[in-house]
Order: structure tokens, then sequence, then C-alpha cells
């Protein structure tokens, strides 16, 4: 049976979701994240690199989110969850699928990076890191973010989801940067489109049958 290596608290949360979706048998070997957030070193036995989420299934190891999708929709979709090759929806489906981790995450990290970094200072240092933190975000993290949340509300205003009219894989891949951008309270003020598109995953059974299985997930810590 298809094996899912989760950490709490982490994007392998889209894949119990992708799998829920899809009706697909799954075993879960549960990792927890250590008080430092960072993921425990047993992880290092199933991926070198020790990060979650990893998939096992016939023999084969699947890492990294979006390759994870793809297999998964290869393997067990059926057609499902993906729009048919050769058309526009196609097309976007392949670039959301990768934009959420290789475009759309890495300023979402580093703000919260730039955020904990003062917190976790020594006391003496903590002035100085905190202002350079702050310029960082200011000057950098977040006018990335706001071009990057505009550009979301801007897609989500040519259809409901971000392939076309109909959900898909790439949508659950897109929850990932939606939900930690709301969490860090950079998205509800001027994106109603973005936050409707919340509303619409939060509201899905497979998604909160996916939340019962993996656990308390709270994208903004």
């Amino acid at each position: 049976m298809l094996t899912v290596h989760h950490l709490n608290n982490s994007r392998s949360q889209r894949v119990l979701w992708l799998l829920e979706e899809l009706g697909v048998p799954y075993e879960i070997v549960r990792y927890q994240r250590q008080p430092d957030m960072r993921a425990p070193v047993e992880l290092r036995a199933v991926h070198p690199l020790g990060k979650s989420p990893v998939l096992i299934d016939n023999g084969n190891t699947i890492a990294e989110s979006g390759a994870v999708a793809e297999y998964i929709i290869d393997t067990y979709g059926e057609g499902r969850l993906i729009p048919p090759s050769k058309t526009p929806e196609r097309l976007r489906y392949t670039y959301w699928l990768h934009y959420a981790e290789g475009s759309a995450m890495p300023p979402l990290l580093l703000k919260l990076l730039f955020t904990l970094m003062p917190k976790r200072a020594p006391a003496l240092l903590r002035p100085l890191v905190r202002k350079v933190c702050n310029q960082a975000l200011t000057t950098l993290v977040n006018p990335q973010l706001k071009q990057h949340m505009a550009f979301w509300e801007g897609e989500l205003g040519k259809s409901d989801w971000f392939a076309g009219n109909e959900f898909t894989a790439a949508d659950i891949q897109m929850s990932f940067p939606l939900e930690a951008a709301a969490a860090r309270g950079t998205l509800e003020q001027g994106h109603p489109r973005a936050m409707a598109f919340l509303e619409r995953i939060h509201a899905r059974p497979a998604y909160k049958r996916a939340l019962e299985k993996g656990g308390p997930y709270a994208v903004g810590r």
C-alpha cells in the first residue's frame, strides 16, 4: 500500500488531501516537529534531505511536493483532477503546480524567517537583528509578497480555480501558499477572491478528512 511519511503541520498535508480527493488507500507514518520547528532526524532514513512529504509506493521513493502530486495523478488519477492535454487549462495547471513551491513559497518563507529571527536572537543583539530584519521585510520581502498576492487575485478573477473552471491538483498545490499568506495576516485585506478560494477548499469533504488524519494545521507557525 502507498505510504506517506507525514510531518505534522507541513506541506505533506496537501498529499493527504490529494489522496482523499482521489479515494486512494494509504498509510501514514507520522513524524513530529522538534521544538525549533525542524523535522526530526528520523526522516533522513527515508530521504537524505530529511524533509516531508515523502511518498513510498511500489518500491519508488518520491520527494518534493510537485513531484509527489504528479506521481499520484499519473499513477492513480485516471484522468481526474487534471485538465485534458494540449489545452490552455493544462498549461495553466502545469504552471500553478510548480509555481506554488518555485515562486510563491520563497518570499513567504523569508517573511517567516525575518519575523522569527529577532525573537530568537540573543537579548543584546535583538535590537540590531530586529532593525536588519525589518529593513529586509520592508524593502525586499513585503513588496514581493504584495506582487504575488495581486497576481493570485487577478488570476482568480478569470476563473474560480487556478487552472480554469474545474478544481484540480494545482489548487491543492496552491493551497499552501495562500494558507500561509492568510496565516501571516497579509492576504485578508484587499484580496477577496483569494479568501473566497480558501473558503471553498476548506468546505471540501476531502480537505476535512485529510485534516482529521493529518492533525492540527497551522502554516503560520
